[in-house]
């Protein structure tokens, strides 16, 4: 039974993998001048998590083909290098997967953030309030009229505070809710946020993403481990800093 378990474990690795490597489901056609690097980089970070899904989905068939044998009451009574040498493998293995990752995304990561906007960029602000965005464009002069935060109604649709009575930089400005673009024209999105508590949000949920990621690699083969170590009877050995095979 144990050695049909690490077949079927490889078997199923290898499938998962064949729309991968197939390209079975193209990304949707880019709209916009970062597109391709984008797609790139979701490429590059495919390959990077695949060998490392296939490794260890076959390690891990090893393992089960090769102690798939033992009796159910057998001890384990040694583990290479302990439990300590077990967490500092995990996080290297982990710490080298995010770094990697960060190399290969770093060119599109400049290549969105740090490339400036053309010249003749349409500017346009982005207003982002709880469950919508608002656009504001500037009219045929070219400029933004200055923002009021004390006057935004939304009620009365004034949802970015513009004072149109006393500014006459704003009268022209258009405000809607849709983002319109033109073709094979630069934009240069001004984004700011209405709520104080959404300034910070990209920030935090951010450190949150990457800390559910090292929770995540963490969490996973170490429990597996004391599961494992639960069924053979040797936490015990493990927990007071035995060897254990």
């Amino acid at each position: 039974m144990g050695k049909f378990f690490a077949i079927t474990i490889v078997i199923i690795a290898l499938a998962s993998a064949v729309p991968i490597v197939r390209h079975t489901w193209a990304p949707p056609q880019n709209i916009s001048v970062h597109g391709s690097a984008i797609d790139d980089q979701m490429s590059e970070t495919m390959v990077e998590a695949g060998f490392s899904f296939l490794a260890a989905q076959f390690v891990l068939a090893v393992l089960v083909w090769k102690f798939s044998s033992r009796p159910r009451d057998a001890k384990v009574t040694k583990f290479p290098g302990g439990a300590k040498g077990l967490v500092i493998a995990a996080l290297i293995l982990v710490g080298s997967e995010i770094l990697a990752l960060g190399i290969l995304g770093q060119k599109a990561w400049a290549s969105v953030y740090f490339t400036p906007p053309a010249a003749n960029a349409i500017p346009v602000q982005v207003q982002a309030g709880q469950f919508a965005f608002y656009f504001r464009y500037p009219g045929p002069d070219g400029k933004f009229g200055p923002l009021h935060p004390e006057k935004i109604d939304e009620a009365n649709q004034n949802f970015y505070g513009l004072d149109v009575d006393h500014d006459p930089e704003s009268k022209d400005d258009i405000v809607t809710a849709e983002l319109a673009i033109p073709v094979n024209r630069d934009v240069h999105l001004l984004m700011h946020s209405k709520d104080d508590e959404l300034s910070g949000l990209k920030a935090r949920m951010s450190v949150s993403e990457l800390t559910s990621v090292i929770g995540h690699e963490l969490n996973n083969p170490l429990a597996a481990l004391v599961n494992y170590m639960d069924n053979r009877g040797g936490r015990a050995e493990w927990e007071q800093g035995a060897n254990l095979p």
